[in-house]
């Protein structure tokens, strides 16, 4: 894979706060009315790894990854600033968390909005497939679709051990 973006882990409070302001003040988070805390506290807690590209320090994209629990490997949030789409950074953000999660798991899961067709239509064209409808999930009136992409079955799967 040709990496066109650096993109590292962040766990600077301002980086997280800057992550979760501009999280904020897009699609889906405004119509799912998830306010400016909700995304600050989407940033933080057990077993989660935020992944960020910067440009100095401006933040062009980032990704936020769930590693335990029964979905261990979600794809919680992904967001890319306004003038980065279309540029790739949605598509290498997502493959740069497969690689992530295909070492500890043989599934990636990811929730999209139903009314977010243009992020729902990369995800399929990367393999994702739709196993589900969460109805009125986040929000009265609006559906999530459960997505996975797989590489085998969990009986089948040894972790790769990571080098720290």
């Amino acid at each position: 894979m040709t990496v066109k973006f650096k993109i590292e882990p962040t766990f600077d409070e301002q980086a997280l706060d800057r992550c979760a302001l501009m999280m904020s003040q897009s699609e889906p988070w405004i119509t799912l009315k998830r306010d400016l805390e909700g995304c600050k506290d989407a940033m933080r807690g057990d077993y989660k790894e935020v992944y960020a590209c910067f440009e100095g320090e401006k933040i062009l994209g980032f990704i936020v990854l769930q590693m335990a629990g029964v979905f261990k490997g979600y794809i919680q949030s992904i967001c890319v600033s306004p003038e980065m789409r279309g540029s790739g950074l949605g598509t290498e953000l997502i493959k740069f968390a497969e690689e992530r999660i295909f070492s500890i798991s043989p599934n990636v899961f990811m929730l999209v909005s139903a009314f977010n067709e243009k992020a729902a239509g990369l995800y399929f064209k990367l393999g994702y497939e739709k196993i589900g409808t969460l109805k009125n999930f986040v929000l009265d009136g609006y559906n999530e679709f459960l997505l996975r992409k797989t590489i085998g079955p969990l009986k089948d799967f040894s972790p790769k051990i990571r080098n720290s």
